[in-house]
């Protein structure tokens, strides 16, 4: 069986998340990173989106889950995110995202966490 992987670099949104008391009072910036491998069921008809995975829908699954309430910690937004995906697109194989926090440190361009997870 073919897989066809959609990719997202570095989508860059406004989260509230963290646990810092700077961090509760305000959204702070986050990328995302994420392949996504999908089990290729179908040809692709080129006038016919149904017959793929649609991106972006996918990009605005990771974007209401990122933004729609304050977490506290990477850790516990990066599973949410991937257990959304793979609830909701049953044609998700394989998922694997990075979500990191450009502004943390002022000595390291970001600092993040990132999770695999295949059915």
């Amino acid at each position: 069986m073919s897989t066809r992987r959609i990719f997202f670099s570095q989508l860059a949104l406004d989260a509230r998340i963290g646990i810092l008391e700077h961090e509760l009072r305000a959204t702070q910036p986050l990328h995302i990173d994420a392949e996504i491998d999908v089990d290729v069921t179908q040809q692709v008809h080129d006038q016919n989106i149904q017959t793929v995975l649609d991106y972006r829908l996918l990009r605005n699954a990771i974007v209401q889950e990122c933004t729609q309430a304050h977490v506290n910690l990477l850790e516990t937004l990066i599973e949410q995110v991937v257990d959304r995906l793979l609830a909701e697109f049953a044609e998700i194989s394989r998922v694997k995202i990075r979500i990191s926090k450009p502004n943390a440190f002022s000595d390291c361009a970001a600092v993040g966490i990132e999770l695999q997870r295949s059915r």
